[in-house]
């Protein structure tokens, strides 16, 4: 974040709490509880209102102890003066992509600042604007201020994690179409497993040191690379009170029947880059089905609604009597059961809370520290380098592999498939929106419901997801609750960047951030019931339990 605007929100916290801002990094462990009247009985009102302000006061004097951190960035911005390293899409741009400095420097002052009428001089490329910077800037009134979390710093430009992320994203554009139940015996799926392990920091999910068919594009977490590809609560049908919900989805119609990819020519790929699309749209599948690969999963996460599957997993947990969390008081009360507390409004209605929150975090991280560059526009900088057009520095593992040599054979381009007309959204990569909600959301719903339920009789989508079929894996006893919960995070957040807008890493350390805003939720929350709680004990992402 550029130290203007550091300085400026520091004094403004100064002098609304009387204390410098502090930092707490997305990785730590939050547990215990804040300081709170030892009872929570009031007996007048004006005692009620003396106790709730003593809670408030405990609970945001815990939160601004947290350990004090830094954010930091991978230094690309002030390497390189033509910002090849950071996101830049909706501002003008030159001939061969490079944004304007005039334009990008009118970015940086607003983002400096932080005034409302700098972020309406922002320098545009025309008319399609950037999206809400100005929430990295919010307060709120629960859980840890947004400024006080930190994500490591996004992949570099030229490094080879970045590089190889960028292989991976090749391979999902190729492979969109191809279901995942195939990726084991699909010769372009062998060869995109065989080239990943070959990588040079290559970091998603190995078998021995390999990427195999069962762990391709799969998520980090314990789970992710249990039982079929897309998690149980993406296919399992549910119900809306009395609206009886099956998950089939609007998706995208595939290549060679009509289907597209996008931005794989020059004036598509700059008319989206200097924020003028050219106005295509996606073309519909007219039979609705079930999510059976990347171009379906990309169709989901391209219109959801950001904490819906979770609130789907929510009403499957609850519809299916799901045991809760051991810690939750009611599990052995004789005469009382939850709901608006330790019940299923409680549950499904924390949701939404955590979710709006994770979103002020992660946007803070995305325009006010990283500003990193999103896939497509990385693709530019390999296809004018790949051409010969230009050189930028970028490791010799993406161009150098396979991926782009099928993706020239296929586009006569070496831009990044889209699987959206607009390419990606209008703000910066890192770290992921999407994923970042996924780590809250599931965060809270493992805190409330049984991680080790096993989920009964596990389905996987037919070939032409149309249809549920049993799932015939000898792993099908260990698909369960947690690991559900994880895979469907995954979902979510990978199926961003089989869409070709997000990398690998957007995912994970989103996932991690999320999670740390939930936690912290929690924790706020903990001093304010009336009921006895001993805690409430979970699985983080990392493997570690925690009990909040």
């Amino acid at each position: 974040m550029p130290e203007q605007a550091i300085t400026t929100r520091r004094s403004f916290m100064q002098a609304l709490a009387g204390t410098t801002g502090v930092a707490w990094a997305a990785s730590a462990t939050v547990v215990g509880s804040v300081l709170v009247p030892s009872q929570l009985r009031a007996d007048t009102p004006a005692q009620r209102a003396s106790t709730a302000f003593n809670l408030r006061r405990a609970a945001a004097i815990a939160d601004r102890s947290a350990p004090l951190v830094r954010s930091a960035t991978n230094g690309d911005e002030a390497r390189y003066p033509n910002r090849m390293g950071n996101f830049s899409k909706g501002l003008p741009h030159n001939s061969v992509g490079e944004v304007d400095s005039a334009a990008y420097n009118s970015l940086l002052t607003a983002l400096t600042t932080g005034l409302p009428e700098d972020f309406e001089n922002i320098s545009m490329g025309s008319t399609v604007r950037l999206v809400d910077p100005q929430a990295g800037l919010a307060f709120d009134l629960e859980g840890i201020d947004s400024h006080q979390f930190a994500q490591v710093p996004a992949p570099a430009l030229a490094s080879a994690q970045r590089a190889d992320e960028a292989v991976e994203c090749y391979w999902m554009a190729l492979l969109r179409d191809v279901n995942f139940s195939d990726y084991g015996t699909n010769s372009d799926a062998l060869e995109a497993a065989a080239e990943l392990s070959r990588l040079t920091d290559f970091r998603g999910p190995k078998v021995g040191g390999y990427v195999t068919p069962n762990t391709l594009f799969r998520g980090f977490t314990t789970g992710d690379t249990v039982g079929p590809y897309v998690s149980q609560f993406l296919l399992q049908p549910f119900a809306y009170g009395a609206l009886a919900v099956e998950q089939r989805f609007n998706t995208y119609l595939p290549l060679g029947l009509g289907g597209s990819d996008y931005l794989t020519d020059f004036t598509g790929w700059l008319a989206a880059r200097n924020g003028n699309p050219l106005g295509e749209h996606n073309r519909m599948d007219p039979t609705p089905r079930f999510v059976r690969n990347g171009r379906d999963l990309a169709a989901y996460v391209h219109v959801d609604v950001l904490f819906q599957a979770y609130f789907n997993a929510c009403l499957w947990l609850i519809d299916n009597q799901a045991p809760l969390n051991a810690g939750n008081p009611y599990n052995n009360s004789r005469t009382q059961t939850g709901f608006g507390t330790f019940g299923a409004p409680h549950f499904a209605s924390l949701l939404a809370e955590v979710a709006t929150r994770a979103l002020k975090a992660v946007w803070y991280q995305k325009w006010f520290v990283h500003r990193a560059l999103r896939p497509e526009e990385y693709g530019g900088l390999v296809h004018f380098t790949a051409s010969n057009v230009n050189g930028y520095p970028l490791h010799p593992d993406v161009l150098s592999s396979r991926a782009l040599v099928k993706t020239l054979a296929a586009n006569a381009s070496y831009f990044l498939p889209q699987a959206f007309p607009e390419g990606c959204p209008q703000h910066p990569s890192y770290g992921a929106g999407h994923a970042t909600v996924a780590g809250a959301c599931v965060t809270i719903l493992k805190a409330f419901f049984d991680e080790e339920y096993r989920i009964p009789e596990p389905v996987v989508p037919s070939s032409d997801g149309l249809s549920l079929v049993a799932y015939a894996g000898n792993d099908s006893s260990q698909i369960k609750v947690g690991g559900e919960l994880n895979k469907l995070a995954a979902n979510i957040g990978v199926g961003r960047n089989h869409a070709g807008v997000h990398w690998r890493s957007d995912y994970q350390e989103s996932l991690l951030l999320g999670e740390a805003v939930a936690i912290s939720i929690l924790r706020d929350q903990k001093g304010c019931y009336n009921e006895p709680l001993a805690g409430l004990t979970f699985t983080k992402f990392d493997g570690n339990t925690i009990t909040i």
